[in-house]
């Protein structure tokens, strides 16, 4: 990969860029960009640097793929549901290409000096000689994105005839010079991708497949050859792409690699990417207090999103975006952030009542089944949220004998816990229940930590005594003893009609994005 130049020190003229080392017309002049990020991949191989930066989770999966789908020269594309960091592997893509590239000054298909393609630059450089501008243009200047929509048009993605360049310039409607290039001959000598792939329709694929295999399409009935430069890489969701008639087959067989991705195989991972992904450095410190994430709460967060995929009521071909969690930490954040203003408090510490109040960046999130959208998405979302609470309260509190406690509500004790309420206040009544400050060693709370440290803990602990049945609580956030079982009733028949009217509603609604 040639080394970072000033643009002082680059060459401005073709003779001059003849003469360089770097940029010689051995070098440049048949090197296709899959040559180029070819031979960028080989030396970080080589040198053990990793393929992306930011990508968690894909080392032993889709990166090797990927690497060997550059290493054959390969069109590829990335099969993976909504928020499976496809459109940021494309984009990282960058990090192959040379810094610097050189093209004909002002040609806007970014054309090569040394074997051009438009009659434009070939006239320029057969009239400037060695003298031909030179322009450049960094790694960053070569990746266009198209996302496919069914309003895609030819002149989008391949270019149209422009009348007004005609009758401007003089020219017959046949010549090249009343060309206006769509996206993908401005990608030329760069990465060219296309997110939804299956949402373009049949004749802009035939298009795309055309200019890919032959070098040439029909733009208004006039023949084009565009021999271009181009690595085509493009992403989908996986049942839209295998749906039968939704791809052009000759297209299909011309995408050399179809690399399926995935979410977060375990928790870990996905408290990575989270914690990578999710804003919560705000400037908070010595000025303006400390914030602290309890490991015991990121691990909860992390359980709604794997629990939501593993859920019958949830939609699996829509799945669940890692961005769930994301957007979910951000706002329990932000709520604990508001709460700590309001009392002026020293430390922010998110606890499980600030999850409620992100259940906005939840619900949004989650694509239902009819049987959930019966239910509803927030009576859904609380389900799952205690599933979660449940899960991560056994990795802890499993060996933990929380008898002392439970008594102290079954006597009539009661205990209300509102987002709003300071650290201290919260604490002074928790003091009330015997031996509940004493269970909390297992999240590593002795009874000497900060008071929001501590109200987040023993919220906790009362959140899986809830979770396991063990207490109640009110939607007021209302602890108390546990409710006296009573006989469930039976659960009505559902109704066939409300079924089929929400099939009709589902259908419209399909898609997804990165």
């Amino acid at each position: 990969m040639p080394h970072s130049n000033s643009s002082s020190s680059l060459p401005h003229t073709l003779g001059e860029l003849r003469s360089s080392r770097l940029y010689s017309e051995s070098r440049v002049a048949r090197r296709t960009v899959k040559d180029e990020m070819r031979d960028n991949l080989i030396v970080r191989l080589r040198e053990k640097k990793p393929l992306f930066t930011g990508i968690v989770g894909y080392d032993d999966t889709v990166v090797p793929q990927v690497a060997n789908a550059i290493l054959s020269r390969q069109n590829f594309i990335l099969l993976g549901l909504r928020g499976q960091a496809k459109s940021r592997i494309l984009r990282a893509l960058t990090g192959l290409l040379d810094e610097q590239m050189p093209y004909v000054a002002g040609c806007e298909i970014r054309d090569n000096p040394y074997a051009p393609l438009c009659r434009r630059c070939k006239e320029r450089i057969a009239a400037d000689g060695e003298a031909t501008a030179i322009a450049w243009m960094t790694a960053e200047d070569r990746y266009v994105e198209k996302l496919a929509t069914p309003d895609v048009t030819v002149a989008d993605l391949i270019g149209d005839l422009d009348p007004i360049k005609a009758a401007r310039g003089g020219h017959d409607l046949a010549s090249e010079f009343t060309m206006h290039y769509g996206l993908l001959p401005r990608a030329n000598r760069g990465i060219f991708a296309v997110n939804e792939l299956p949402d373009l329709a049949g004749k802009i694929q035939v298009a795309l497949f055309n200019i890919l295999q032959e070098g040439d399409v029909q733009i208004k009935g006039y023949p084009v050859r565009l021999a271009l430069d181009v690595a085509l890489v493009f992403s989908a969701n996986p049942e839209d792409y295998t749906a039968r008639g939704k791809i052009v087959t000759p297209l299909k067989d011309r995408i050399g690699s179809e690399i399926r991705t995935h979410y977060a195989a375990t928790v870990d991972e996905g408290i990575a990417i989270t914690r990578q992904e999710a804003w919560t450095e705000r400037g908070w410190g010595r000025e303006r207090g400390d914030l602290d994430i309890p490991v015991f709460l990121r691990e909860t967060i992390e359980q709604v999103a794997f629990l939501a995929r593993e859920d019958r009521r949830v939609d699996k071909r829509s799945g669940v975006s890692q961005r769930l969690p994301i957007a979910t930490l951000e706002l329990a954040v932000s709520n604990a952030e508001r709460r700590a203003l309001m009392h002026n408090e020293s430390m922010i510490v998110p606890r499980i009542t600030d999850l409620y109040a992100a259940l906005p960046g939840i619900t949004g999130k989650l694509e239902l089944e009819y049987e959930g959208e019966l239910r509803g998405a927030d009576t859904i979302v609380r389900e799952i949220l205690r599933n979660a609470v449940a899960r991560v309260y056994d990795k802890y509190f499993s060996e933990t004998n929380t008898q002392q406690i439970e008594q102290w509500f079954q006597l009539g004790g009661t205990l209300q816990i509102d987002d709003s309420d300071s650290s201290k206040t919260v604490v002074h009544n928790l003091g009330e229940i015997q031996g509940l400050i004493e269970k909390l060693g297992p999240l590593g709370i002795r009874g000497k930590e900060q008071p929001p440290q501590i109200v987040a803990a023993a919220e906790f602990l009362l959140e899986g005594l809830y979770a396991h049945k063990k207490l109640s609580r009110s939607e007021e956030r209302k602890f108390s003893a546990p409710d006296k079982p009573t006989r469930r009733e039976a659960r009505p028949a559902e109704d066939e009609q409300g079924y089929e009217d929400w099939q009709q509603r589902r259908s419209g609604r399909r898609g997804s994005f990165n």
